[in-house]
Protein backbone atom coordinates (compact mmCIF):
# COMPACT_ATOMS: atom_id res chain seq x y z
CA UNK A 1 0.00 0.00 0.00
CA UNK A 2 2.80 2.02 0.76
CA UNK A 3 5.41 0.82 -1.20
CA UNK A 4 8.58 -0.26 -0.10
CA UNK A 5 9.73 -3.56 1.72
CA UNK A 6 8.46 -4.21 5.51
CA UNK A 7 5.77 -2.27 5.59
CA UNK A 8 5.28 1.08 8.00
CA UNK A 9 6.33 1.22 11.41
CA UNK A 10 3.43 1.20 14.02
CA UNK A 11 4.72 4.31 15.61
CA UNK A 12 5.34 6.08 12.71
CA UNK A 13 2.12 5.10 11.36
CA UNK A 14 0.18 6.49 14.20
CA UNK A 15 2.63 10.08 14.02
CA UNK A 16 1.00 10.61 10.69
CA UNK A 17 -2.36 9.51 11.15
CA UNK A 18 -2.07 12.22 14.39
CA UNK A 19 -0.93 15.06 12.06
CA UNK A 20 -3.68 14.12 9.23
CA UNK A 21 -6.46 14.26 12.09
CA UNK A 22 -7.19 10.93 12.37
CA UNK A 23 -8.28 8.84 15.59
CA UNK A 24 -8.56 5.33 15.44
CA UNK A 25 -10.47 3.22 17.96
CA UNK A 26 -11.01 -0.20 18.80
CA UNK A 27 -14.60 -0.83 19.63
CA UNK A 28 -15.70 -4.36 21.46
CA UNK A 29 -18.44 -5.38 19.75
CA UNK A 30 -20.07 -8.50 21.05
CA UNK A 31 -22.25 -8.59 17.41
CA UNK A 32 -23.15 -6.42 14.32
CA UNK A 33 -26.22 -6.98 12.28
CA UNK A 34 -26.71 -5.07 9.02
CA UNK A 35 -29.80 -4.74 7.68
CA UNK A 36 -30.28 -4.72 4.13
CA UNK A 37 -34.33 -4.87 2.05
CA UNK A 38 -33.66 -8.52 1.53
CA UNK A 39 -31.56 -9.90 4.15
CA UNK A 40 -29.27 -9.24 7.84
CA UNK A 41 -26.17 -9.97 7.85
CA UNK A 42 -24.87 -10.84 10.91
CA UNK A 43 -21.31 -10.81 12.41
CA UNK A 44 -20.35 -12.46 15.52
CA UNK A 45 -17.41 -11.51 17.50
CA UNK A 46 -16.30 -9.32 14.69
CA UNK A 47 -13.01 -6.51 14.87
CA UNK A 48 -14.56 -3.33 14.72
CA UNK A 49 -12.52 -0.02 14.60
CA UNK A 50 -14.27 3.79 14.41
CA UNK A 51 -11.97 6.36 12.52
CA UNK A 52 -12.98 9.94 12.94
CA UNK A 53 -11.49 12.25 10.71
CA UNK A 54 -12.48 15.88 9.21
CA UNK A 55 -15.66 15.55 11.32
CA UNK A 56 -16.64 11.90 9.93
CA UNK A 57 -17.17 9.06 11.70
CA UNK A 58 -16.25 5.79 9.41
CA UNK A 59 -16.68 2.55 10.41
CA UNK A 60 -14.60 -0.86 9.39
CA UNK A 61 -16.22 -4.41 10.13
CA UNK A 62 -13.75 -7.66 9.85
CA UNK A 63 -15.35 -10.77 10.00
CA UNK A 64 -17.48 -13.29 8.15
CA UNK A 65 -21.18 -12.61 8.50
CA UNK A 66 -24.26 -15.05 8.55
CA UNK A 67 -26.95 -14.12 5.81
CA UNK A 68 -30.16 -14.41 7.56
CA UNK A 69 -33.18 -14.17 4.85
CA UNK A 70 -35.55 -10.82 5.99
CA UNK A 71 -39.58 -12.38 5.88
CA UNK A 72 -38.75 -15.85 4.37
CA UNK A 73 -40.96 -17.63 6.20
CA UNK A 74 -42.61 -21.14 4.83
CA UNK A 75 -46.43 -21.79 4.95
CA UNK A 76 -46.70 -25.34 4.51
CA UNK A 77 -46.47 -26.32 8.45
CA UNK A 78 -43.64 -28.70 7.27
CA UNK A 79 -39.90 -29.44 9.07
CA UNK A 80 -36.88 -28.79 6.69
CA UNK A 81 -34.31 -31.21 6.35
CA UNK A 82 -32.06 -31.49 9.11
CA UNK A 83 -28.97 -30.94 6.71
CA UNK A 84 -29.34 -26.96 7.21
CA UNK A 85 -31.10 -26.83 10.39
CA UNK A 86 -33.83 -24.74 9.97
CA UNK A 87 -37.78 -25.05 10.40
CA UNK A 88 -39.57 -24.89 7.01
CA UNK A 89 -42.62 -23.41 9.37
CA UNK A 90 -40.76 -20.30 10.68
CA UNK A 91 -38.06 -20.05 8.11
CA UNK A 92 -35.86 -19.72 11.37
CA UNK A 93 -32.35 -22.12 11.82
CA UNK A 94 -31.97 -23.42 15.36
CA UNK A 95 -28.94 -21.49 15.48
CA UNK A 96 -30.90 -18.09 14.64
CA UNK A 97 -33.63 -19.66 17.82
CA UNK A 98 -30.32 -20.16 20.12
CA UNK A 99 -28.98 -16.66 19.13
CA UNK A 100 -31.95 -14.99 20.55
CA UNK A 101 -32.40 -17.42 23.61
CA UNK A 102 -28.95 -16.77 24.67
CA UNK A 103 -28.73 -13.34 24.17
CA UNK A 104 -32.24 -12.43 26.21
CA UNK A 105 -31.88 -15.33 28.60
CA UNK A 106 -35.31 -16.72 27.93
CA UNK A 107 -36.35 -20.40 26.57
CA UNK A 108 -36.19 -21.26 23.11
CA UNK A 109 -39.41 -22.20 22.80
CA UNK A 110 -39.94 -18.16 23.31
CA UNK A 111 -37.29 -17.10 21.57
CA UNK A 112 -38.57 -19.04 18.27
CA UNK A 113 -41.87 -17.45 18.87
CA UNK A 114 -40.01 -13.99 19.00
CA UNK A 115 -38.66 -14.61 15.82
CA UNK A 116 -41.96 -15.96 14.35
CA UNK A 117 -44.05 -13.01 15.39
CA UNK A 118 -41.11 -10.11 14.41
CA UNK A 119 -39.87 -12.11 11.59
CA UNK A 120 -35.86 -11.26 12.27
CA UNK A 121 -33.15 -11.72 14.82
CA UNK A 122 -32.46 -7.97 15.77
CA UNK A 123 -36.19 -7.14 16.32
CA UNK A 124 -37.09 -10.39 18.35
CA UNK A 125 -33.77 -9.75 20.63
CA UNK A 126 -35.12 -6.05 21.14
CA UNK A 127 -38.71 -7.41 21.85
CA UNK A 128 -37.44 -9.95 24.62
CA UNK A 129 -35.14 -7.07 26.44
Amino acid sequence: MFGGGGGLNPRKMKQMMNQMGIDLEDIDAEEVIIRTAEEDLVFHDADVQRMDAQGQQTYQIVGKPESVARGDTGDDGTEADAEDGSDSESGFSDDDVEIVAMRTGVSEEKAREALEETGDLAAAVQKLE
